[in-house]
């Protein structure tokens, strides 16, 4: 792929942010491990290993029974020690994971046992609520990389017979760097009938996220849909958006529910999916 970029994207893979190393080497190494959440995970794995236990090993199970046995066996009992129950009391530890201060909080009131034991609850979740062969997600958490063969779970965009489709429609992106609200600011009205913001509310103040829905509200076609996730299980938007920026949405809440215990990640405490009256 090097000689097909351009000049501006060549310069930026050959850098060299390591000592001795081109960012594009970085693909041979697993792209996977150098971000925010793959060096959380590598973080997870050696704390896991200092305690006697290996997250690999439920790779090895072969039905959804084993997979039980083996997460109550290898890493049920590290939510128990010392060292991990007080890291999951730090608030900066979870960045990794996507959980910013402004969700902690919440979040340690889903359960009982704080933190510690909202962790236990979604990996116990990743690890038996789903067939581990056909769960890409617990692939990446528990080993590390995506398994090898024809009969291997990817996520759809590696997955060899979408390829022709994807190199098809290439064509049709485009890319923006900045502002989510800034680029509908300046969108004509009534221009998009879809939106998926992924986490980051979580991550905003009252204020933004009233910006940013006004854009939305103001930019959504009739029946438009937002999706997006939070860290916590709340609906987020209620009493921090002003109300007039909500008005004529409408929140499907069974939907949404059903579609958050559907989420194979398992990182996340809720999954939200609003539609635009028509």
């Amino acid at each position: 792929m090097r000689e097909r970029l351009d000049a501006a994207s060549r310069a930026y893979w050959d850098g060299r942010p390591f000592p001795h190393r081109r960012r594009i080497d970085l693909f041979a190494r697993n792209l996977y491990r150098f971000g925010l959440l793959g060096h959380c995970i590598a973080a997870g794995h050696t704390l896991a290993r200092l305690h006697g236990c290996d997250p690999r090993v439920m790779l090895s199970a072969r039905s959804r029974a084993e997979q039980r046995v083996l997460f109550e066996r290898h890493l049920a009992p590290i939510f128990d020690k010392p060292m991990v129950r007080w890291l999951t009391r730090q608030p900066a530890s979870l960045y990794g994971l996507g959980i910013p201060p402004a969700q902690y909080h919440a979040l340690a009131g889903d359960s009982e046992g704080g933190i510690a034991a909202v962790l236990r609850q979604r990996l116990e979740r990743l690890a038996c609520d789903f067939d581990i062969r056909d769960n890409y997600f617990a692939a990446q958490a528990f080993g590390g990389r995506y398994a090898e063969g024809e009969a291997a779970s990817l996520p759809p965009y590696l997955q060899r017979r979408h390829f022709d489709t994807l190199r098809e429609r290439a064509g049709r992106l485009s890319f923006v760097q900045g502002s989510l609200t800034q680029m509908l600011g300046d969108a004509p009205a009534a221009s998009f009938d879809a939106y998926v913001l992924l986490d980051a509310q979580d991550w905003m103040n009252d204020h933004e996220l009233t910006a940013l829905w006004t854009q939305i509200s103001r930019t959504a076609r009739p029946g438009a849909r937002v999706i997006f996730r939070t860290a916590a299980d709340e609906r987020l938007l209620p009493g921090r958006v002003a109300a007039d920026a909500l008005d004529g949405w409408v929140y499907h809440e069974e939907l949404s529910r059903e579609l958050g215990r559907r989420d194979r990640s398992s990182i996340y405490g809720g999954f939200h999916l609003y539609e635009r009256a028509a």
